[in-house]
């Protein structure tokens, strides 16, 4: 009897935890056309606003990197809850990721509702907008579910700073399962990324009394800066390129500019200086071929970081508002 028992309960157990787990073809049946609505969208956005793929890649890692990629970051604040998207760090983050995210759920939810999560919207644009620009486009395992939580106060110490020393980077990125290599790798996304003037203006403009800009960036490098961050103080949405030489482009530039002096932030020049970093920097700088592979290694490893699946999370209709709080 007992057996008989055990049977009907694994026979009812395994169909969830099947369910339950991520794949490639998730939405193969329930929403044949998730793939082509996504790249459909992101597509259209990118033409309007170039900025998009460097915002929406800022975006995802901010999420996966405080509580897994669950788009707890998505969630707006309201007069109960103080959301992740409204901590300190989070405040620079350019709208463009967060429309071009809620412009895919639209369009999904208009062709098959309620099944699509926000967080698997991200992570697929995320890796479609890579590709358009000339990365790798690495595999996207789908299934997750959003979560049920979002608190601005569980993002400090959770998030990478661009005035960390390489110690503190090593420190945060090793307790999330990276290696020093995979960090560097990620590091390199910044090649189509960029920063608030706020983020590096001390290197640029108060170095030390003595000396003002920091010598060991680049003469012509520092005084482009200086002209695109004038009144930086006045002005917190001033920005610039990571990569001032291809902007627009997913290569591994961004490495040789770093060994050029063109590294906008602290924490970029000190991937440079310290010889635990400076290796892959180096390498990467000199095959592109091999940044690619290690990029899409770490996003791939990144994109399922604590992914919540089953019932531990839903599929919000609204990106921005929990389901227990729409009407």
């Amino acid at each position: 009897m007992a057996s008989a028992s055990l049977l009907v309960i694994l026979l009812f157990a395994v169909p969830c935890l099947v369910e339950s787990k991520l794949s490639l073809d998730y939405y193969r049946k329930t929403c044949p056309d998730f793939a082509k609505i996504v790249h459909e969208t992101v597509s259209k956005k990118l033409v309007t606003s170039p900025t998009t793929p460097a915002a929406t890649m800022r975006l995802f890692i901010n999420d996966c990197f405080v509580g897994g990629c669950d788009g707890s970051i998505l969630v707006a604040s309201n007069a109960f809850n103080h959301a992740e998207r409204d901590a300190e760090i989070n405040l620079s983050l350019p709208g463009d990721a967060f429309d071009v995210v809620a412009r895919s759920k639209v369009a999904l939810e208009l062709s098959c509702p309620g099944v699509v999560s926000c967080s698997d919207v991200l992570a697929q644009a995320t890796r479609d907008l890579i590709a358009i620009t000339g990365g790798p486009s690495y595999n996207v395992q789908l299934g997750r579910k959003d979560s049920l939580v979002s608190k601005s106060s569980e993002v400090e110490g959770n998030i990478p700073k661009m005035n960390q020393t390489i110690d503190e980077m090593i420190k945060l990125f090793t307790a999330k399962g990276f290696t020093i290599q995979e960090m560097v790798a990620l590091f390199g996304g910044r090649t189509i990324g960029f920063s608030n003037c706020k983020e590096f203006g001390d290197r640029i403009f108060k170095f030390s009394k003595t000396t003002p800009t920091d010598p060991e960036i680049h003469p012509k490098f520092a005084e482009a800066l200086k002209k695109s961050c004038e009144g930086y103080e006045k002005n917190p949405g001033m920005s610039a390129y990571s990569d001032a030489v291809t902007p627009g482009k997913f290569d591994n530039v961004y490495f040789k500019n770093l060994l050029r002096g063109m590294g906008l932030s602290a924490s970029e020049h000190a991937l440079v200086k310290d010889p635990r970093t400076r290796k892959f920097v180096e390498k990467y700088a000199g095959n592109q071929a091999l940044f690619f592979k290690d990029f899409s290694g770490a996003m791939e490893k990144l994109s399922v970081r604590e992914v919540k699946i089953g019932g531990k999370g839903e599929v919000r209709r609204k990106c921005d508002v929990f389901n227990s709080i729409q009407t």
